[in-house]
């Protein structure tokens, strides 16, 4: 590494460092209005903090306690920015995790961290070569690190839409299980319990996540419509539109989870032909401009060949 480069890589150390410890000073600090009035409207004593046990979302908890309250910041102006919170919980819940906005924000800044990071080196290896040019260079950084803030949220997108997939692949064989379970005598409640019970994947679990609600004292249809709202697949929703008037008006339920199962495996049919057909058209490209144009060069290069040779 140059010196140059070795220079700036302790400056943006160095200055990060003093950053930190400039905006973490007491009488810079923004006193929120909840610190304010905590003292007055606390009830119950605080406790010792050495009983408090603390919440780590990233791999590196001792790291994290000691950026814990530049991390805090960091995630209200990002929130202030970007917003979508209610957006960003319902795909949380899609993609099968905690709804935890604050989490996920914290892992777009280490992912932001990231891409600074990936620019920097970049930076300094285009700089090393082409020379240093500040405002160039920092636009290549900043880049960088909204691309992996971004990235993050673009990922979160590809999760939801994979385990949707999953969901709509397991969908058949569950309401198939459903309605043996309940042509066999059981209730709608007890053919959930055992399906969810004997199962794996990712409708067992929302199931056995439904039968919970159940429990603590939810209806069926309101809890099954919980998971239908969590997956916002149309299929999903017709199933518990289904199940909801076979429950309530006493028709059978077996030929409505046979109906749904058949519905389902012809809507993936049709699915996969589009995708079939959108593969043959893809398949076009590398035929049209590579295979056909070296066809026709050999078709005619013993005529232009002979012309020459006849010349």
């Amino acid at each position: 590494m140059s010196p140059t480069a070795l220079g700036m890589l302790v400056g943006l150390l160095g200055g990060s460092g003093l950053a930190m410890a400039v905006l973490r000073v007491p009488w810079l600090r923004r006193v929120r209005l909840d610190d304010r009035l905590a003292p007055y409207l606390r009830e119950a004593p605080r406790p010792s903090r050495l009983l408090v046990t603390t919440r780590t979302v990233t791999p590196f908890p001792t790291l994290e306690h000691i950026v814990a309250p530049l991390l805090t910041d960091l995630v209200r102006r990002l929130e202030r920015v970007l917003g979508g919170s209610r957006s960003i919980r319902l795909r949380l819940e899609q993609a099968g995790r905690s709804g935890d906005v604050e989490a996920f924000r914290v892992e777009q800044i280490v992912w932001g961290g990231g891409g600074l990071g990936v620019g920097v080196a970049a930076a300094v290896v285009i700089g090393s070569r082409h020379g240093y040019q500040p405002v160039p260079l920092a636009c290549l950084c900043l880049s960088a690190m909204v691309a992996g803030v971004l990235l993050r949220d673009r990922w979160l997108s590809h999760e939801v839409s994979r385990r949707e997939e999953r969901i709509m692949s397991e969908f058949p064989t569950i309401a198939e299980l459903l309605a043996l379970a309940v042509g066999a005598g059981e209730g709608a409640a007890g053919a959930l319990e055992r399906v969810a019970r004997l199962g794996t994947g990712e409708l067992a679990g929302e199931l056995g996540r439904a039968l919970t609600e159940v429990r603590a004292g939810s209806s069926l249809v309101a809890a099954l419509d919980a998971v239908a709202t969590r997956t916002s697949l149309p299929a999903l929703s017709r199933f518990v539109d289904g199940v909801a008037i076979a429950v309530e008006r006493g028709t059978p339920l077996a030929d409505v989870l046979r109906a749904q199962a058949v519905d389902v495996r012809e809507a993936g049919r049709r699915a996969l032909l589009e995708s079939g057909g959108r593969k043959e058209i893809a398949m076009m490209v590398p035929v049209v401009f590579l295979v056909l144009p070296v066809t026709v060069l050999f078709a005619l290069f013993p005529g232009f060949y002979g012309f020459s040779f006849a010349g």
